[in-house]
């Protein structure tokens, strides 16, 4: 920290431009002066900068740090294959134990459990499970309530899973939705047909040469009248994975072999009360893609026969 110290002093003297990936296109963002906020690292570290040496200029460096780490490498890809493995035992595992009675964070436990055993060192992100009215809202609004997180789950719930392990530094993020009941209704599995089929065509469509929002246009055309209001795609339909869940992207990058990323069209409907996920992770090839999750059962019959096994 010496040396660095008096690098930045030297650079400094010489009116230098530091080079700084921050996040996200656009200009360098530092911390914003607000009583509430939550400072990044990179705002932390550059507000220290900035005011330790005022001569230095920044350089946001996003664009150049998401063209390398968009397109991953043979061993990462191994890498990233494993994590999804240890995800899809972890979700197989953690199915067996849902019944009526049975609370979300117990199911939490059996599959965090699970991804340990198998060689995961730590979470991805904070796992996601969530059934009846709790399965309506996106994480970042159900995460705020604290008490929220453990509800007990009944007969006629679905329980939806979005959640991922980290192996060797690379991340994982898989999703599928279960009946507590161990059957889905005919209205749950008429809507979990429909989505799945969605992100059967969203898979089937992609290859390399098109781009993110060349699928955002394609989905539009895909989803029934009836079930746009409560469709959840857009340009977030899925996110690249690697180091992070949201690794650095350019939306209108075009996709090339070895891109890796989610395809994730979520269905919230508060009207009818009822909600389905799935999510699967995708592989970009010279040809197509790859479903690096293919080993997880997506169908309603196969997702409650492995309730059952």
């Amino acid at each position: 920290i010496e040396d660095f110290t008096n690098l930045l002093n030297l650079e400094n003297s010489n009116k230098s431009k530091i080079l700084i990936n921050n996040g996200r296109p656009g200009e360098v963002k530092f911390a914003p002066n607000d009583y509430i906020a939550t400072y990044s690292p990179v705002q932390v570290l550059l507000e220290a900068i900035k005011k330790k040496h005022t001569d230095l200029s920044f350089e946001n460096i996003y664009e150049a740090i998401a063209k390398v780490r968009m397109i991953k490498s043979e061993n990462e890809v191994e890498i990233l294959r494993q994590a999804a493995n240890i995800t899809v035992k972890g979700i197989k595992e953690a199915a067996k134990a849902i019944k009526p009675g049975i609370d979300e964070r117990y199911l939490e436990g059996v599959l965090e459990g699970d991804f340990k055993k198998n060689g995961s060192q730590r979470l991805a992100f904070g796992s996601i499970i969530k059934s009846g009215p709790n399965s309506h809202w996106p994480w970042r609004i159900l995460a705020t309530h604290y008490n929220r997180r453990n509800r007990i789950m009944q007969n006629g719930d679905l329980v939806i899973f979005d959640v991922g392990c980290e192996y060797e530094q690379y991340v994982s993020d898989i999703g599928r939705t279960f009946p507590v009941s161990g059957k889905f209704t005919k209205e749950q599995k008429e809507i979990l047909m429909m989505e799945t089929k969605i992100a059967d065509e969203i898979i089937e469509f992609l290859k390399p040469g098109i781009t993110f929002k060349d699928v955002q246009k394609f989905t539009n055309t895909i989803i029934p009248e009836h079930s746009k209001k409560y469709m959840q795609v857009g340009l977030f339909f899925g996110h690249h994975l690697g180091l992070s869940t949201g690794d650095p992207n350019l939306s209108n990058a075009l996709l090339k072999p070895g891109m890796v990323f989610t395809v994730e069209p979520w269905y919230y409907n508060h009207d009818n009360n009822i909600s389905v996920f799935t999510e699967d992770m995708i592989l970009i090839t010279e040809d197509g893609c790859e479903v690096l999750s293919s080993d997880l059962p997506r169908t309603p019959e196969d997702l409650e026969n492995l309730m059952k096994s």
